[in-house]
């Protein structure tokens, strides 16, 4: 898949949020095109995208990640129901600060509530996508992945 203008957008916006919401040393992989169906385990957050750019915000992980990252930004572990919690707040918080980095370009966008997904998954209905693995340092990865309902992404 060849990345668009819009993609990069998006896709360099969400990282932008990432740095602005988590507040710690991260490096993000080189995007890695997705050509067929996402498969995934552990737990994940989709967050729906509507407006001038369009697709699906996809952030998963391992329960141990997830639970270190809440623990460094709350100063206490969370598991359970808290944890779920926690993990589709975090990516309203990182869709919602990339809507706004999104606005300050001249581009609006929406979001949908976030749902939040356990387990094996796999996710199809979509045509195209991009995957970034982000490693958060003494915390762990969170992979990205924006699927896209057209050939061209998010346009």
């Amino acid at each position: 898949m060849q990345m668009n203008e819009s993609d990069l957008l998006l896709l360099n916006s969400t990282i932008e949020s990432m740095r602005q919401v988590f507040m710690q040393s991260m490096d993000a992989s080189q995007p890695i095109p997705i050509e067929q169906g996402l498969i995934q385990s552990g737990i994940s957050v989709l967050i729906g995208i509507m407006g001038d750019l369009q697709g699906r915000l996809v952030f998963h992980g391992d329960l141990e990640t997830f639970s270190c990252l809440g623990e460094s930004m709350f100063g206490m572990p969370l598991e359970g129901e808290m944890l779920h919690s926690f993990i589709g707040e975090m990516a309203n918080m990182i869709a919602g600060k990339t809507s706004t980095i999104l606005s300050d370009k001249g581009k609006h966008v929406d979001i949908t509530p976030p749902t939040i997904m356990l387990g094996q998954l796999e996710i199809y209905g979509f045509v195209a996508g991009i995957h970034v693995s982000v490693h958060l340092e003494e915390i762990g990865k969170i992979h990205i992945a924006l699927l896209f309902h057209t050939k061209g992404g998010s346009t």
